[in-house]
């Protein structure tokens, strides 16, 4: 028997990588601690555990991304050591990681194949590239262009585009973090079908989530790491939710989605015929008349599939549209009309993009940089900046959101990708806003942490703030809502109450299909 994985038994297919006695430290803080991993053919390994656990600094060592570390890497019983991630690639690795590297103004055949360009005679294939290209994007429901430009792309289908990328590299260990953050129901139901394909093929998946569903459904193994500290590996079928979770967070965890009963205020926001136009003039408007509200200490979820409009809404309240935003809008009974993000801080309005990458953080800057960055005009008063006073103020709100960091003082960039979205929602809370709008905050969150912000939503709105939650988890949507408005191709198409909400009409609506009372009262 393996005295690090005590489950492993006889006649198991064969290991393709091993990781043994893996530490890694960053200057004098060690991240990584005697870590143990191996990935075998034909399974999905899951690797789990809380944000800053350190499983996407295990995974960047075996990517190559980071050479200088303590330990031992086999694959295929063969000792290497990756030092460049192309490296890793020739050994048979592929990495998707959790923040997108495509290059957006690059066309999508051309990020596909980015330092492996079909080449002949010095000039690029462009034909066969854009023909090899759509076989990769076909397995996955994408119908597009290659020639069109990335930054063009809705998140969502950049996801997709990344995994056609791995998958180009022929690899017979793909690494999957968090591949399903940005896709619809429909898109991740793909996904899990090529996933299964690949473990056919004899391919070794490891897949990061902290979506237990997706644990359920898509585990043969659970690997668990704990504060860069190997906890246990074991079947999935031999590892209890309850279980698991404890391995994770090291504690018992209590109820999942600790939702207080509302105790609701005035009407915080309202809009009628609110409409957002696309930059063309003939297109589709991205929200169409849409008419919702919200009222103090309530949680509105706001559910749609890719390209309902959703999104769009909420930039289009935050001013993010300028113009292009048409419709009445009141704020606490006040008319208004929000032209620019600088409008509506002032009125008291917040947005946590789905996309903290781009739209949500400045990652060469650091965390106090970050989080201060939204609430300059009240901490640097006359265009002064008070450092000491912008410290305190980001070590207060890391504090409450337990933001897992050496120093404050750090780049964004090197935070784990939950602790960076806990950064750009710290940046807007430190606004203190009356409406908070929320694209999928949890995303990239470990379920510790999500247990967390779900206890911080309740405490904002016993304070009196209105939330307007975008989720594409139904279980958050369907838990933490007090109503839940839907939308399909801009409109508003179904408005449910928690009591009537169920999954299957949520869908029905999201699909363009009302559902009817009898459907309401059956479910």
């Amino acid at each position: 028997m393996d005295p690090f994985f005590p489950h492993t038994r006889c006649q198991q297919p064969p290991t393709l990588v091993r990781m043994t006695g893996i530490n890694k430290r960053f200057g004098s803080v060690q991240v990584l601690h005697d870590v143990h991993f191996e990935i075998r053919a034909g399974e999905v390994h899951i690797l789990a555990g809380e944000n800053g656990a350190g499983k996407s600094t295990l995974i960047k060592i075996l990517a190559g991304v980071y050479p200088d570390f303590e330990g031992s890497i086999e694959i295929d019983g063969r000792p290497v050591r990756p030092s460049t991630p192309l490296e890793a690639n020739r050994l048979g690795v592929a990495v998707i990681h959790q923040e997108l590297s495509l290059v957006g103004p690059m066309s999508v055949a051309d990020n596909i194949f980015l330092g492996r360009a079909r080449c002949w005679g010095g000039m690029v294939l462009e034909s066969r590239q854009r023909e090899e290209a759509r076989a990769l994007l076909a397995p996955l429901g994408i119908d597009l262009d290659p020639s069109r430009p990335v930054e063009e792309l809705p998140i969502g289908t950049r996801q997709l585009v990344e995994i056609a990328k791995a998958l180009s590299h022929r690899a017979r260990v793909i690494v999957m973090d968090e591949p399903t953050s940005a896709l619809s129901t429909p898109e991740a139901e793909r996904l899990f079908a090529l996933i299964a394909q690949l473990k056919a093929q004899g391919c070794g998946i490891v897949y990061i989530t902290h979506r237990m569903g997706e644990i359920k459904r898509l585990a043969d193994r659970i690997t668990v790491l704990r504060d860069g500290h190997f906890v246990g590996s074991a079947p999935a079928a031999e590892l209890s939710a309850d279980e698991l979770i404890r391995w994770m967070v090291g504690r018992q965890m209590e109820q999942q989605f600790p939702r207080h009963l509302p105790q609701l205020g005035q009407q915080r926001l309202r809009i009628e015929g609110f409409s957002v136009l696309a930059e063309r003039r003939a297109a589709r408007p991205l929200v169409d008349c849409a008419s919702l509200s919200v009222r103090a200490g309530e949680i509105v979820g706001l559910a749609g599939l890719q390209g309902s409009g959703t999104s769009d809404l909420l930039w289009g309240l935050f001013g993010a549209h300028g113009s292009r935003a048409q419709g009445r809008l009141w704020i606490d009974g006040q008319p208004l009309r929000i032209c620019s993000p600088r409008q509506a801080i002032r009125q008291g309005i917040a947005l946590l993009t789905n996309d903290r990458k781009a739209t949500g953080l400045v990652l060469s800057m650091s965390v106090v940089a970050n989080e201060t960055l939204a609430d300059l005009r009240r901490l640097a008063p006359s265009g002064w900046r008070r450092p000491r006073r912008e410290y305190e103020a980001a070590q207060k709100i890391s504090r409450a959101l337990r933001l897992h960091t050496a120093s404050l003082s750090m780049e964004v960039d090197a935070l784990s990708g939950g602790n960076q979205q806990k950064v750009a929602l710290a940046k807007w809370l430190q606004t203190e806003p009356r409406l908070l709008l929320l694209d999928e905050p949890t995303r990239g969150i470990d379920v510790g942490a999500k247990h967390e912000i779900y206890q911080l939503m309740n405490e904002w709105t016993s304070q009196g703030m209105a939330i307007i939650l975008i989720t594409s988890e139904m279980p958050e949507l369907l838990a933490m809502s007090d109503r839940i408005v839907v939308m399909h191709r801009g409109r508003v198409t179904a408005e449910f109450t928690s009591a009537e909400a169920a999954p299957e009409l949520v869908l029905k609506a999201a699909m363009g299909e009302c559902a009817s009372t009898d459907e309401r009262t059956a479910s």
